[in-house]
């Protein structure tokens, strides 16, 4: 029975998401182990150079576990390492040919997976879906008016 609190009934969802994701038999069939942790965050990142630290704050971990994870993908042929042309002593990660195949492939498995979950929706509701989960991810990204709530 859904929550009478939207926020409460969001934060179980979420969760169970979260666990789902991190669980090694999921993590593996779609690429959400650290390895596809750094290239989903360098794919994020765009345009924009991004280094070892860069990973850090987008993965949520400490500066010395960032280095050990792009050491991994940079060992596994996925991305590689360009010095930053305005200050040489700087490196920025920059995807392979295999990490961007690499993407491509978790982007498909991930998109099947999602598209399965939602087979018995009609095209309104899952167009609704996407529309009120990217808002709701979007606002999450932004920091109250106060400053950010923490526990």
């Amino acid at each position: 029975m859904p929550s009478a609190d939207p926020a409460a009934a969001v934060e179980t969802a979420m969760v169970a998401v979260r666990r789902r994701q991190t669980r090694r038999a999921f993590a593996a069939e779609t690429g959400g182990d650290a390895s596809q942790q750094v290239l989903d965050a360098i794919e994020a990142a765009g345009r924009t150079p991004i280094g070892v630290n860069g990973i850090a704050e987008a993965l949520g971990v400490d500066q010395p576990r960032a280095s050990k994870l792009v050491a991994a993908v940079v060992s596994a042929g996925l991305v590689r390492r360009e010095a930053d042309q305005q200050d040489g002593r700087r490196t920025h990660l920059v995807l392979t040919a295999a990490g961007r195949d690499r993407l491509t492939e978790v982007h498909a498995f991930r998109r099947q997976r999602f598209a399965a979950a939602m087979r018995d929706w009609s095209d309104v509701e899952r167009a609704t879906f996407a529309t009120l989960l990217t808002r709701f991810v979007s606002a999450l990204d932004q920091r109250p008016a106060g400053g950010e709530v923490r526990p």
